[in-house]
């Protein structure tokens, strides 16, 4: 990568609006985190949204260092246009990187734009913090819904949270719609929905309690994750798998491996290796940068 041109700004879109300028592998600054819930965000116009992300990026970087501008949103992201968004569903049909490029026109900013699905991110920031940028690795974020994001980042849809784990048809609870799915199991939007009488942690809580409906949903859910690692595993080989997410720390790895030992039987592909980690905005930004300066500097 030529010299001076190290330096990004990450946002990512989650659940917040968070920003930082990164340099390298780690962050040149304070991390920024715009005070929006997922309620707020799910209000905002695609409009307003860009010039809310303009802002922090001034805020971040006031004297224009960065040589590119990574922005992670949820859903399927093809060249910039949001084709869906369930989880910020105004999204879906607009251009989000004709939006920031144009505000940051506006606002006297001249530096390149890639937007990304936020899982990808979570992996490029995954891979980059952990010495692994030569590496691919896979990555499940484990929260409202179910993200899947892989590394190194290529032209694809990798709405791996959809993966259909069930063919029960009374399996309805995904935020898509669709039957059988994966987040439809595990997202936490889905448990409450299965569960009107208590919420997630709880559900967890009363399984280690000996609940006898509890505990066979959580064998449910581990299931469900070991049949979505499969699937990957015989698509693309074995190799590393990251788990993060606020819903990652109710794994157990025990189960978890018992399960994915059964559905993958074949002996090449049993070199994977599964790692729960700490996700994070921080780990999302970085991500984010390290994609749009690899997408404006291939070289």
């Amino acid at each position: 990568m030529p010299g001076g041109v190290r330096r990004a700004i990450g946002v990512t879109t989650a659940e917040h609006i968070a920003t930082a300028l990164v340099e390298g592998e780690r962050l040149a600054g304070l991390l920024r985190v715009y005070a929006a819930d997922t309620d707020l965000l799910s209000s905002m116009p695609p409009a307003e949204i860009a010039a809310c992300i303009v802002r922090e990026i001034q805020a971040v970087d006031p004297v224009s260092e960065a040589r590119a501008v990574g922005v992670a949103l949820p859903g399927i992201i093809r060249d910039g246009f949001v084709e869906e968004s369930p989880n910020l569903r105004q999204l879906k049909g607009a251009h989000m990187r004709d939006l920031i490029s144009q505000a940051l026109e506006e606002a006297g900013i001249s530096a390149p734009v890639a937007v990304f699905n936020d899982a990808d991110v979570m992996a490029a920031g995954l891979a980059a913090t952990r010495g692994l940028l030569n590496q691919q690795i896979r990555v499940w974020t484990l929260g409202h819904g179910i993200g899947f994001g892989v590394y190194p980042w290529r032209e694809g849809i990798w709405e791996g949270g959809h993966i259909v784990v069930s063919l029960d048809p009374r399996e309805r609870y995904c935020g898509c719609g669709g039957i059988g799915h994966l987040e439809g199991v595990m997202g936490h939007r889905a448990m409450r929905l299965r569960f009107l009488d208590m919420e997630p942690d709880e559900i967890f809580e009363n399984a280690r309690q000996g609940d006898p409906r509890c505990s066979d949903f959580v064998k449910l859910w581990h299931r469900a994750l070991a049949a979505g690692t499969a699937s990957s595993i015989h698509m693309a080989g074995p190799g590393k798998f990251f788990i993060c997410g606020f819903n990652a720390r109710h794994l157990e790895m025990s189960l978890l491996n018992q399960y994915l030992h059964e559905m993958v039987k074949m002996s090449p592909l049993q070199g994977y290796v599964l790692e729960v980690v700490p996700g994070g905005d921080e780990i999302g930004v970085v991500g984010a940068a390290v994609n749009a300066l690899r997408a404006a500097f291939p070289d």
